[in-house]
């Protein structure tokens, strides 16, 4: 007995003994992993002083019972680094920097692990190297934090029940303040969320390359963890009007090819609220464009029937969907330079089979010729439904047409089967020379640089729900409007459709679905197309509303909808946001409030040496009683380089800079 208890801790010893602890830094020095290998797989995160993560295990566990990251062996490590500038093409920035330091290691048993540390954050992916497919039925990916950190959390959209109930979701919710030991342990929380650490810094947790993998949830366990939840691959599904229901998922997660890489696991660390506004890295980390040719592509505003009901006024026939109103659309267009019409839902005469043709009073070839004599392109709504049956002939149909993009809605899940379709509808519509724009959908993982005639994404609760949402909760929109920015959209662009004419305060506010007031004020909603970043932009109101106050249409047809550079403002999470955009000499500046009036003073120093001027929107001196007063004007930018605006509650600002 004892020569056995004997030998057993030799050989605990000699596994303790073998452990292997590994370091990598960012470039600059500040942020700090530490990967801890033995009889698990740990890794824990320090920017400078303050401590990010705890120690956190990660495995990925196979339908053979294998779990890769446990008890792992023969491991071997390389260390890379790479530092060099990158063209962003439809982006907030023309390029950007990839600058990161590189482990990878490697087991025995065809397995490894990539880490990543860049000045900005950590990131980490597994990746295999076997014959054959893989089935995996689970993915550890923990958070522990050392404290009971404030958290921004977007729970399911779905609302209680069962976390197979809250797999269906449209990632369109509000975010929920709360630290992590008052999370609601019975919800799922969907990616990205934000975590304020100490010294005011933040971690926005992301994930990027999802494809061939289900996208994560996160559950709270009441106390300072939080754990991934995947669906699970769809075993049966039936459709449901727009969508497709699953009535039962498989008890994998994924099934894949042998030899590949997995989702990188992101964290975004920054210093301040600002520079969230400014990271890269979800873009940076993302597999390059597949894309040879992209020239294209064209980025743009458009024009849309179904924000304002497809009802026109100042015409003289029915507007409806029928040729004329588009027609109408397209002057509206070409007048101020706006690239797009898109032409939404009722257009088919059979929803459950749009190749059956167009109803009999809309003239899509018309419309095509039509727009391209004035340089508008048409665009097209369909559901996933419908679209994800037959993309091929859909996309072949309809680009053969001179359709220009889709607008493909109602995905509302992240399981496996959802992620293929996304990466596989964009490389189908990539070959027809399509757009696409994805609704009803999870945040952007990065395919807007691997595939970048993928436009633009909902993913989130944008200003479409003033026309049918619960009153209460859009006047919560004006808080998340100066929440989401600093998180939603680290991962991409968010398709908001700003610009709403009728604009309402607090206690004037009303549900209107035909005639959609915005709340906030009418600043508020100019500086939107420059505070929200998207590369097609699109209007949310009806042509005669923008008509008959050409200050505001004119200036909204000037601002760009892709960046030659980003520069953050004045910005507190949940208060206010604040931005300056450059497009070759001119600078777009906007900001916005919560429902807190508010004074912010702006450093524009960025603008160097020279004489400005600018074309400053303001909130009017009675914006706070009735939301559409506004002040423009035209003025000189100090010498001292300090703008003063003054915001009511609900307000913005927003101003073209030029020399």
């Amino acid at each position: 007995m004892r020569s056995k208890l004997f030998a057993f801790c030799i050989l605990f010893a000699t596994l303790h003994v073998q452990a292997q602890v590994y370091e990598l830094s960012s470039p600059d020095g500040k942020l700090k992993a530490t990967i801890n290998v033995g009889d698990q797989i740990t890794y824990s995160l320090t920017h400078e002083a303050t401590q990010v993560l705890s120690a956190s295990p990660i495995s990925m566990t196979l339908q053979t019972g294998e779990v890769l990251g446990r008890a792992p062996r023969g491991a071997t490590a390389r260390r890379t680094s790479v530092n060099q500038t990158i063209p962003s093409p439809f982006y907030k920035k023309s390029q950007v920097v990839e600058n990161y330091n590189q482990l990878t290691v490697t087991f025995r048993g065809d397995y490894g692990i990539i880490f990543r540390a860049y000045n900005e954050g950590f990131a980490y992916r597994f990746t295999t190297s076997r014959r054959g497919d893989l089935v995996i039925t689970n993915e550890e990916f923990t958070l522990n934090f050392p404290k009971d950190y404030l958290t921004y959390s977007p729970y399911s959209g779905a609302g209680e029940g069962t976390f197979e109930h809250q797999l269906r979701n449209s990632f369109e919710g509000l975010y929920t303040r709360a630290t992590l030991s008052n999370l609601d342990t019975a919800r799922l929380i969907y990616l990205p969320m934000l975590v304020e650490l100490d010294d005011g810094k933040k971690l926005c947790v992301a994930e990027v390359d999802l494809w061939g993998f289900p996208g994560t949830f996160f559950n709270s366990n009441g106390a300072q963890t939080l754990t991934a939840v995947h669906a699970g691959y769809p075993k049966s599904s039936e459709p449901r009007e727009r969508s497709v229901f699953i009535l039962e998922h498989d008890d994998f997660i994924a099934k894949s090819v042998g030899t590949r890489v997995f989702p990188w696991r992101l964290f975004v660390v920054a210093n301040n609220a600002s520079e969230l506004l400014d990271s890269d890295l979800v873009y940076v980390i993302a597999e390059p464009s597949r894309l040879a040719d992209v020239s294209w592509i064209k980025p743009g505003k458009s024009a849309w029937d179904w924000g304002n009901g497809g009802i026109l006024t100042g015409v003289d026939f029915r507007s409806g969907m029928n040729t004329e109103t588009f027609k109408h659309y397209i002057d509206f267009a070409a007048k101020h330079g706006l690239e797009h019409v898109l032409v939404d839902e009722g257009w088919a005469v059979d929803r459950d089979n749009i190749l059956a043709g167009v109803v009999s009073t809309l003239d899509f070839d018309e419309l095509v010729r039509y727009g391209r004599s004035k340089n508008v392109d048409i665009q097209i709504w369909m559901s996933y439904r419908v679209f994800h049956h037959d993309m091929e002939n859909i996309a072949r149909h309809f680009s053969s047409m001179g359709i220009k993009g889709f607008k493909v809605d109602f995905m509302d899940r992240n399981d496996q089967e959802i992620t293929d379709f996304v990466y596989e509808a964009a490389e189908i519509c990539a070959k027809y020379k399509l757009l696409l724009n994805l609704h009803g959908v999870y945040a952007p993982t990065g395919l807007q640089r691997t595939l970048p005639n993928v436009i633009t994404y909902e993913g989130v609760l944008g200003a479409e729900w003033a026309k049918f949402g619960d009153q209460r909760t859009v006047l919560q929109h004006v808080v998340n409007d100066v929440t989401f920015p600093f998180i939603r959209m680290v991962a991409g662009p968010a398709d908001y459709t700003p610009g709403g004419m009728l604009n309402a305060s607090r206690q004037n506010f009303r549900i209107v679905f035909n005639e959609p007031m915005t709340p906030g004020t009418r600043c508020r909603q100019l500086a939107m197309f420059i505070v929200f970043h998207s590369p097609m932009t699109v209007l949310l109101d009806r042509p005669s509303y923008y008509e008959r106050e050409p200050e505001c249409i004119n200036f909204i047809a000037k601002i760009p909808t892709v960046w030659d550079e980003t520069v953050p403002l004045e910005n507190s999470i949940a208060e206010y946001v604040s931005v300056a955009r450059r497009s070759g000499n001119e600078w777009f500046i906007g900001g916005i409030s919560n429902w807190s009036r508010r004074e912010l003073t702006l450093d524009l120093s960025f603008l160097g040496e020279g004489n400005y001027k600018a074309e400053l929107f303001t909130d009017g001196m009675n914006a706070d009683r009735i939301a559409s007063d506004y002040k423009r004007e035209i003025i000189d930018i100090p010498a001292d380089r300090k703008l003063t605006v003054r915001l009511v509650q609900g307000g913005g600002f927003a101003a073209r800079i030029y020399k």
